[in-house]
């Protein structure tokens, strides 16, 4: 029997949640249901891992992030939330899936699927351990190093290292090098972030992807907002929402 814990605040969603699973997997049980930080964990602490844990991300005392920051986790995790901006973040921890709200059948069945493949194939005394340190390997190797830049007849190859940001402009995606030069580049910025490495860069908002030794101060903004300046002019102001600054402070202390 694999056994599930939910973390989500909102009742009725996780009450929704459970039975789509128990209903879908004859197999799957959900043991318990928390709705906070502060609860999950005390109860992972005094409560046997359970197999997966399906868990929120914006819960009523901050973000779920923080659980597994006190508690050492080895259990698999699917995120479930209607933002899509902490994806990134979301995959740090032991996270094998991210599924947004509302969540589909099909999307639910796939993720439980997807545990059982790798609990197949990692089967052994040490196998969730095992679950993370492939995953985790799975994610360092798709940071690309190089982008490619297609100008005409020629193909430009730009480190990455030496991209101070990404922007989205008039409906076009440009990245900006240290040396001042722009590029257009033929990808949406959830495309590019998925692909360069979450320690270098980060979506700031829907406009701007930044590298962090582009950053030159941080500034109080209205409403708990934050307004980030580069080592360079940008053609817009940086803002990172009230929702997003906690994160954005965490990654820029986690050199």
């Amino acid at each position: 029997m694999i056994t599930i814990l939910l973390i989500e605040d909102e009742i009725k969603t996780a009450r929704e949640l459970q039975k789509d699973i128990e209903k879908t997997f004859d197999d799957v049980v959900v043991v318990a249901i928390l709705a906070t930080i502060t609860e999950a964990v005390r109860w992972l602490k005094e409560n046997a891992e359970p197999d997966i844990i399906f868990s929120d991300i914006q819960l009523a005392d901050g973000l779920s992030f923080e659980i597994y920051k006190r508690v050492a986790v080895k259990s698999p995790i699917i995120f479930c939330t209607a933002f899509d901006e902490y994806a990134i973040e979301a995959f740090k921890t032991f996270s094998i899936d991210y599924l947004l709200k509302p969540i589909d059948e099909e999307k639910l069945i796939q993720s439980i699927n997807k545990y059982k493949l790798l609990k197949q194939t990692f089967t052994t005394s040490n196998g969730n351990e095992n679950i993370k340190k492939f995953l985790m390997n799975d994610l360092k190797q798709q940071y690309k190093k190089t982008i490619l830049i297609h100008h005409q007849e020629k193909i430009i190859p730009i480190k990455t290292d030496n991209i101070a940001y990404f922007h989205y402009e008039l409906g076009t995606v440009y990245l900006h090098t240290f040396e001042g030069k722009k590029h257009f580049i033929n990808q949406a910025l959830d495309e590019i972030e998925q692909g360069v490495n979450p320690q270098l860069f980060f979506k700031a908002n829907r406009q701007f992807i930044i590298n962090r030794t582009a950053i030159h101060t941080i500034e109080n903004y209205y409403t708990r907002r934050l307004l980030v300046r580069l080592l360079m002019p940008t053609s817009e102001d940086i803002i990172v929402s009230k929702t997003k600054s906690p994160l954005f402070l965490k990654w820029i202390e986690n050199v």
